[in-house]
């Protein structure tokens, strides 16, 4: 799909991955660029900008996508594309309190499920439309330190999976963006078994740029770091000897701690 005359919405638009996207599909010539975010001042400021429009949304509501979606449909008629970015980490084993496992299944998950919701409809009636949900590379492999973060990044890749198998046919594109480590907030902020990814980390400009090739070419899988794809082959050809090497790479950055 080309991204010129499009109506494109980007949740997290204010800051790291999202505001990249924001800029880059403008640069493409986008009709529309509307920037969501709960940090409302940010989104002002690259709606500023680029000359868009910009909201208020918290991901983790219904009611707060959906009036996103219908205030979109209102004054553009149509949404080509929903990118569905906004995310957070938190850290954690099996005992994370419950509130922060609800907060992040929140974001991490129901959030792309949120969207679905609204915006599907529309987008059937046209038999056209494109879902952009930013995943992680923890999606395809795993996250050393955060049981939360590995569980609902998986949960985000297996319903874009079902997406895609679900709508493909009826003329709905999905990809699922699955970076590994980016400089953003997020990651420079990491204290646990992350941290060690900000060596390779990529710029959100050159995930963004990955984005728009993924999105030309309608790839499901978009990749900006290809050796990702390497280390799922090794997942997928031979588990065991993937998590005993998962399991010296967690020793070497993150040894567990045994009470």
């Amino acid at each position: 799909m080309k991204l010129q005359d499009k109506v494109i919405i980007v949740t997290g638009g204010g800051n790291g991955i999202g505001r990249a996207l924001c800029r880059h599909f403008a640069a493409e010539g986008a009709h529309a660029v509307v920037v969501a975010d709960l940090e409302h001042e940010p989104a002002r400021q690259v709606a500023a900008e680029l000359g868009c429009r910009d909201a208020c949304v918290d991901v983790a509501l219904e009611s707060d996508v959906q009036r996103l979606v219908d205030e979109t449909l209102k004054e553009f008629g149509r949404i080509d594309l929903f990118c569905s970015n906004a995310g957070i980490v938190v850290e954690g084993d099996q005992c994370a309190p419950d509130r922060d496992w609800q907060r992040i299944w929140e974001i991490n998950v129901m959030a792309h499920i949120f969207a679905a919701r609204a915006v599907l409809p529309s987008m059937l009636a046209r038999k056209e439309g494109y879902l952009l949900q930013t995943v992680s590379a923890a999606g395809l492999l795993t996250s050393i330190g955060s049981a939360p973060y590995a569980v609902t990044k998986h949960a985000a890749l297996a319903f874009a999976e079902w997406l895609s198998i679900t709508y493909g046919d009826c003329g709905i594109k999905v990809s699922a963006l699955c970076p590994q480590g980016v400089k953003t907030r997020m990651l420079e902020s990491a204290c646990g078994g992350e941290s060690f990814l900000l060596d390779g980390a990529l710029t959100p400009e050159q995930v963004a740029e990955a984005v728009v090739k993924g999105i030309e070419n309608e790839q499901f899988l978009i990749l900006p770091h290809p050796e990702v794809l390497e280390y799922f082959r090794r997942k997928a050809n031979d588990y065991d000897r993937w998590l005993r090497g998962m399991r010296r790479l967690q020793a070497t950055v993150q040894p567990v701690k045994l009470n």
